[in-house]
This record gives C-alpha cells, structure tokens and sequence, in this order.
C-alpha cells in the first residue's frame, strides 16, 4: 500500500464524510469541498462521525475552491447526481494525468451504460444529456464505488453513522487494477470492509434493484421503509416494479442473485429507515429521480421491455417532486442538446 495517498472528498455529507473520516483516521492526507454551513463547521469543529461507540473527530483540510488544494491520487465523489454537471467543470484542479475519480454515489451514473457492446448503446439521455460528463471524466478515470451503508447528517460537519460498512470498488471499464487494490487497503485500514469488483456495473445494477423503487414510494408517501413494506398493495407495488427491472436486466445482460421477495425481506430487517431520497424531501434538497428511476426507464424503453408500473412510479414521482420545487430533469436544463 502507498504509505502516501492525497484524497478528496467532494461532498462531505452523510456518505463522504463518513468515507472521509475513516479515512483521514487511516492516515490518508484528505481534504474536502464543502460550502456554507458544512464548510464552516468542518473548519471550525474538524469532520466528525457519531457511532454506538463514541464519536471521532478528524481535522481535514476545508474549502470551496478545489483550486486550493491541487492534483489528488483519488477524487471521491459523493454529492447528489442533479449536482454533477454544475460540479464536474470545477474538477479540472483536482485531476493530475493519474487522478482516479471514484462515484461513491446512488443510481445508475453516466459511465454505467456508456461504450457500446452487448449491455450498453450509447450514454443515457436522463443522466448525462449532451454527454458532457463524459467527454470531462472519461470512463478511464473512473472507479464505481457501490456502498452498502446507512448514515445521515443531523448538523452540518456531523455524520451518524446506521449499519453496514462495505464498498464495493471497481473500474468502470472493467477489472479490479492497481490503484482499486491501492484503494482497496486504504478503504480496509480505515475499517471499512472493501470488496473489489471486477465487474462494477453488476453491483451498482443490483444496488440500484432496491433503491428505485423504495426511494420514489417514499418521496410520494412521506414512510418509512417499514411502512412501504408493510402495506399489502405498496408491497405489491414494488413487486412489480422489481419483476419490470429484473426483465430489462435480463434483456441487457445483469442478473440478479435473488427474488424481489428475498430483497423486500433484507430491507425489513433495517426496520423504520428513512430513504435517502426521504431525507432529500425533508430537508428540501433536490431528488436523485433521474439517476434512481428515469435512467432505468430509458433503458427499458431502448430494449423493448414494457415497464408500465415503473413508468407509473416514475410519473407521479416526478410531478410530486416538481411541484415541491426540488426536481428539473437534467435533460430540461440542458436543453434540446444530445
């Protein structure tokens, strides 16, 4: 392992402020783009992460402008996809000739499908119209990051770490290389449990089983994932939904390891978590719908798998996102360009 590793984190909220400390706790010099309150209380009071056991506090170097702190090894990426395309242009400073940016994010990114062959045609319209995040962050410079934590931020600079610890890391253009494996030690030195992928579109596919429907029902019905499951026809609901991705999967090379049954039983097992998108609605952020939902509807549309239930979702999805003020699709801020 590199006893030196520069690393920063771009978005130190619930996920990459949980990265960040473990990390900067491991011995990785990290620093982070914030802004606003969160910058301000980083600076002043140090990143902190609240466990069962106690809390950790590390100090990090803070700021707004990614043209203070240089080239980085890793860029970890872990702000909300409607962010992405006003973000990627203030990248530039942070990314040497061997900079690495890893998506510690949700939803289906604009690498996932990108580079043609059996599983993929083309970039997808709702998560990169216009394909300019490709052409800036090029698939060679990314590590899909698929991470299987809960965590929230009650204050800013304050993460509260839920359950689970696992990130699965691997190159987005396939295979697990030297600086995943680098990646990987630091991960693991910082108590995480890494998992190295050499196919990371597989685990962010199956990730994304889970989150699509979830998400959307509890942005519609303010509930706990409890309660969705609960609920004899929004269990039905997502039954559905679920047999219409697990179809468009099939159509485009992606299994899944389990019936939509098994998967509704492991997320009972969390019990009354909110969503991250529920969290988004509650603090009046904008939602992840295009990433999470859209992407998947476009991809069934392209193969010919009917998705009327995930259509559906979808709809009233986004109308209720809208007309809360927290969702415009990417492909409407960006005009007709594709």
């Amino acid at each position: 392992m590199s006893e030196r590793v520069k690393i920063c984190i771009y978005g130190p909220g619930a996920v990459g402020g949980f990265v960040g400390v473990l990390l900067a706790k491991a011995g990785a010099e990290v620093s982070v783009v914030a802004r606003g309150a969160a910058l301000q209380a980083i600076r002043q009071n140090g990143l902190r992460l609240r466990r069962q056991d106690g809390e950790i506090a590390v100090s990090v170097s803070a700021t707004d402008d990614p043209a203070t702190l240089g080239p980085q090894d890793y860029v970890v990426l872990a702000v909300k996809a409607p962010a992405l395309p006003a973000i990627v242009p203030k990248l530039a400073p942070l990314l040497g000739p061997e900079t690495a940016v890893v998506t510690a994010m949700n939803g289906m990114l604009w690498w996932f499908f990108d580079g043609g062959g059996p599983r993929g045609s083309g970039p997808l319209r709702s998560v990169d119209p216009g394909g300019a995040i490709a052409r800036a962050l090029p698939r060679s410079r990314v590590i899909g990051c698929v991470v299987h934590s809960t965590s929230s931020q009650p204050e800013p600079g304050v993460i509260r770490h839920g359950v689970g610890d696992e990130l699965i890391i691997g190159e987005a253009t396939g295979g697990v290389s030297a600086r995943v494996r680098n990646l990987g030690r630091w991960l693991d030195r910082g108590g995480f449990h890494s998992k190295l992928s050499a196919d990371i579109q597989q685990d962010a596919w199956v990730k994304l089983w889970g989150n699509m429907n979830f998400n959307p029902i509890s942005l519609l019905t303010g509930a706990t994932a409890d309660r969705i499951i609960d609920d004899p026809d929004v269990y039905a609901l997502c039954i559905s939904t679920m047999r219409e991705f697990a179809a468009i999967g099939q159509a485009i090379g992606y299994s899944l390891p389990m019936t939509p049954e098994a998967r509704i039983a492991m997320a009972r097992k969390l019990g009354a978590f909110k969503t991250s998108m529920l969290q988004d609605v509650e603090a009046g952020r904008p939602v992840e719908l295009d990433a999470l939902l859209a992407a998947v509807h476009e991809i069934g549309a392209r193969v010919g798998v009917p998705t009327p239930f995930i259509g559906a979702m979808l709809g009233l999805a986004r109308l209720r996102a809208a007309q809360s003020g927290l969702y415009e699709p990417l492909a409407a801020m960006a005009g007709a360009a594709t």
